[in-house]
């Protein structure tokens, strides 16, 4: 994409007015978006977008910008632009750039840009599911199916002679369905996802996804109203581990750390959470959403433990995080794209399994809420406060699940739940979001098997 001379001119262009590092963030990106909506087609959208980020370093000073061009004079103008009110005499020089070879670990067979899927298929995949969710009642008011397919092309070059490449395939599938009853209405959602081509659908089975998302519509339409109240909690796996990613995942950044508004960034080594926790950041995950081959800064990807018995073990670190808190980088500078500069940031990340069987942690409630599918909510990212919805929730009575609720609401702060977490199961399950921080939004993977919370606020009715 650039041409290696012109990346070693730019880089060397900074260092001359005296950078301490330079880093140039190549990207190429295709994009291709179906939404079927109530048994039509609604839009495609695809297009391409590519540029370059200019990455300068005076100390932990950062100074960013970015271009459209891949021109050497343009790219001379923004690092003229950046170093304008910080040159200073030239202390280092640049090393000469050494291709990095990249192994990808995420295959994949059926890419954006191989033109082998045809938009025919994708849409047909769509109508599936449109059919099949409308075939579940007639209460079903609205069916939305989504397809989004990107391939993201990045090269990365630096100061420190690192020159990497890497590709990266996505593909997301969505089904929201709205059921009504009279002036009562409820929707349900699923969007799986990977780190994969097209050939990611081939093991979803679209009437099977929508069929559980339009039940589970329909079903909460007479589901009993929540109790509220401090009580214990079980909450299922996979996006069920939504919260510890917002509520505790976003504290263990050094994004958030070197500045100490994260509370535990002086806890290294200390217990932080109950001893049936740890906690894994992992990048290495087969074709998962969230995993990397490089991290945005060139650095391979690996597998992080933050939490292991309920002792705080790392962070996730990137570069300039490294160099402002002393700990080792872990491959988890991640942006959006060259519009943005890499922050730390987090990847497949989740609570590991435990040693018990769900219901053996449900039999030990008398009297509270089973969270089978949480939803969205919302986060005090300084303090960990949170406050989320559950998609689907039980009512547990005498160690028995019992009936379905609405409107059960989660609220507390991380660092206290971690705390009061004290069963944790052994069905491990992972789930695809998205993750929006100061480097923009990102692929992510949240999870965890079951876990019991022994007390927690939930908002609901009397």
């Amino acid at each position: 994409m650039l041409n290696n001379q012109i990346a070693k001119n730019v880089i060397d262009y900074a260092m001359f007015h005296g950078a301490d590092f330079c880093e140039l963030f190549v990207e190429k990106s295709k994009f291709q978006i179906i939404n079927v909506l109530d048994s039509k087609v609604n839009s495609i959208n695809s297009g391409i977008d590519s540029g370059i980020g200019v990455r300068i370093l005076y100390g932990t000073k950062a100074l960013y910008g970015y271009t459209n061009s891949f021109q050497e004079k343009d790219l001379i103008d923004v690092v003229k632009k950046l170093v304008a009110n910080d040159t200073k005499k030239q202390i280092l020089t640049a090393l000469p750039l050494h291709a990095f070879e990249v192994q990808n670990i995420h295959p994949t067979l059926l890419s954006l840009s191989s033109n082998s899927v045809e938009t025919e298929e994708k849409i047909r995949f769509l109508m599936t599911i449109d059919e099949a969710a409308r075939k579940v009642s007639s209460k079903i008011s609205q069916v939305n199916g989504l397809t989004n397919l990107k391939e993201q092309k990045i090269e990365i070059f630096n100061s420190e002679g690192l020159y990497a490449t890497d590709t990266r395939h996505y593909t997301r599938l969505v089904a929201s369905v709205y059921a009504k009853d009279g002036n009562n209405q409820q929707s349900s959602y699923d969007g799986p996802g990977a780190l994969m081509g097209w050939d990611f659908a081939a093991g979803i089975d679209p009437e099977k996804m929508a069929i559980n998302v339009a039940k589970r519509a329909v079903e909460k339409l007479s589901a009993a109203d929540c109790p509220s109240g401090k009580m214990p909690v079980i909450i299922d796996n996979g996006f069920g581990g939504v919260i510890f990613h917002e509520a505790c995942g976003h504290l263990l950044e050094t994004t958030s750390v070197a500045k100490k508004s994260s509370v535990f960034h002086d806890k290294m080594g200390e217990q932080i959470a109950h001893s049936a926790v740890s906690a894994v950041d992992d990048g290495l995950i087969q074709n998962a959403w969230g995993s990397i081959n490089i991290d945005d800064e060139g650095m391979p990807t690996q597998r992080t433990q933050l939490i292991k018995d309920g002792i705080l073990t790392s962070f996730m670190v990137d570069k300039v995080g490294a160099m402002k808190t002393g700990f080792e980088r872990t491959g988890s500078g991640r942006r959006q794209s060259y519009k943005f500069a890499p922050t730390s940031r987090m990847r497949n990340t989740y609570i590991e399994a435990g040693p018990h069987k769900l219901e053996d942690l449900i039999a030990t409630v008398d009297h509270g809420i089973y969270c089978k599918k949480m939803g969205g909510g919302s986060v005090d990212p300084g303090t960990g406060e949170f406050n989320f919805s559950a998609d689907e929730s039980y009512l547990i009575e005498n160690g028995k699940v019992t009936k379905l609720l609405k409107a059960a609401t989660l609220i507390g702060t991380g660092p206290q739940t971690l705390s009061k977490i004290s069963m944790v199961a052994n069905n491990l399950d992972l789930a695809t979001g998205m993750c929006g921080s100061s480097s923009g939004s990102v692929p992510v993977t949240v999870g965890q098997a079951a876990l019991k919370v022994d007390e927690i606020l939930v908002g609901g009715q009397k």
